[in-house]
């Protein structure tokens, strides 16, 4: 049984009165054409406010559309943009509409497959999938290594072989520096001479034969001036005419050189040997990798040198090392240079190793160099290799690989990777120190940009075989 509803009390005097019961409407309408804004419903003091009877406010009828960060696939339009350079796009953070929402759901196909590159990681040569394979990762830093040694090799060169001053022409004018000759070798002396070409100096060197010495060949004399530009051979700017220059110390044209000597090996041998330092072996090892390095050149153009004597050996300093670095050689006697037999492969391995005994009586200590390089002067006269042989054996005596690895039959070509990359981190330590590379860098860097595993193995095979 129900119980009756409490009497409502009288409205107040300042209610307005109502046709029928008022129900709540759109609040837009309302607030547009009644005042007040809201509708008074009178209260009993009994009822609650939540009275069964009385429905609820209905939700407004204006649809509100659920905005998405990405639209749905729908035909671009374009939209103006302000002119400048393009804008960035923003990595790392994507937002989906419905149709991936599913796709997404089922997880991606890699975990890796969202990982994006920026414009600073695609220097590095890989995409995201190499990134995931080691062997990938392992090719591309080898190959920027080597790179990096092609670049640090030219580099060297233009700087040791740059400002080299070109061939005589009409109307260069000469002087005469020292009246006294810098440097005598076996068949020449050196004078020191100044081209000028309006504001430019050159210091060259003039090439006197001595009296008496040996009638140069010719054909020798032609060689040296069609090859082109050497690091460890004399290099000919041309001639000065006779009478150009009055009340010099000889008679006749002579022939201008394009370095300056300082010494001959011969001279250098009866100074340094007398102090004996410990790197003397190191330094007599240097010498002879470029003298082989020049035999190489002549017994390439079908040439060999007639007769290997120390003091026609000149030594010079290289262009932008320090002064205490190790000298560089040049091979000068061109005069006594012949045309090479075919038969005659190691033309110069008989000379060679003689000259390797000889300098090796100056060393006081034996040392794992030494033992290397007696080895070498018994292989120049038992098996008689070429320059380039021997120039690669003296490489491996000086920076590897030595006769362990080989004996336990390891192979060359890790090492070879491994050895490249330390001479990229030595080169970048020294410059951040600022120090500059120097000549012996440049021959290790030469040797491990033109090193294979074949040219390493034959190396090996003719010191220790």
């Amino acid at each position: 049984m129900n119980s009756p509803e409490p009497p409502a009390s009288p409205p107040g005097p300042s209610a307005p009165t109502w046709p029928t019961q008022p129900t709540y409407s759109n609040l837009g309408k309302l607030r547009a054409h009644l005042q007040p804004s809201k509708a008074y419903r009178p209260r009993t003091s009994g009822s609650s406010s939540t009275d069964p009877r009385v429905p609820p406010p209905p939700l407004p009828k204006k649809a509100l559309a659920r905005a998405w960060s990405l639209p749905a696939h729908r035909v671009p339009r374009p939209s103006p943009t302000p002119a400048g350079p393009a804008r960035r796009p923003l990595l790392g953070s994507r937002s989906v509409d419905e149709s991936q929402a599913g796709d997404d759901k089922a997880g991606p196909a890699c975990p890796h497959a969202e990982l994006l590159l920026c414009s600073s990681d695609t220097e590095l040569g890989l995409s995201v999938h190499d990134l995931l394979r080691p062997e990938a990762v392992h090719a591309m830093l080898e190959a920027r290594q080597l790179e990096g040694l092609r670049s640090a090799h030219a580099r060297l060169r233009a700087r040791f072989l740059g400002g080299r001053p070109g061939p005589c022409r009409p109307g260069h004018s000469f002087r005469l520096l020292d009246r006294s000759p810098c440097v005598e070798s076996g068949e020449a002396l050196y004078y020191r001479m100044a081209r000028v070409d309006k504001e430019v100096w050159h210091v060259l060197a003039a090439k006197v034969p001595k009296p008496g010495a040996k009638e140069p060949h010719r054909w020798g004399l032609e060689l040296q001036a069609s090859l082109p530009a050497h690091f460890n051979l004399q290099g000919l700017c041309g001639l000065v005419p006779k009478g150009e220059l009055p009340e010099v110390p000889w008679s006749g044209p002579v022939a201008l050189m394009a370095e300056e000597p300082q010494c001959t090996v011969a001279q250098w041998l009866a100074e340094t040997g007398a102090r004996r330092p410990p790197d003397f072996a190191w330094a007599l090892a240097l010498l002879l990798l470029q003298l082989s390095a020049a035999l190489e050149c002549l017994e390439a153009r079908g040439a060999a040198l007639a007769e290997l004597r120390l003091e026609n050996l000149l030594l010079a300093a290289p262009r932008g090392c320090a002064a205490w670095g190790p000298p560089r050689l040049l091979l000068a006697d061109f005069g006594q240079v012949r045309p090479r037999p075919p038969e005659a492969l190691g033309a110069h391995a008989l000379q060679l190793g003689l000259l390797l005994r000889a300098l090796l009586g100056r060393v006081p200590l034996a040392t794992p160099l030494t033992v290397g390089l007696e080895r070498l002067a018994t292989q120049l006269a038992r098996a008689r290799p070429s320059a380039a042989l021997t120039r690669g054996a003296l490489q491996a005596l000086l920076w590897g690989p030595g006769a362990a690895l080989r004996g336990r039959g390891a192979p060359l070509g890790p090492w070879l990777r491994v050895r490249r990359a330390l001479l990229v981190l030595r080169l970048a330590e020294r410059a951040a120190g600022g120090e500059a590379p120097g000549l012996e860098d440049w021959l290790c860097c030469e040797y491990l940009l033109e090193a294979t595993e074949a040219s390493m193995g034959c190396a090996l095979d003719l010191l220790w075989g």
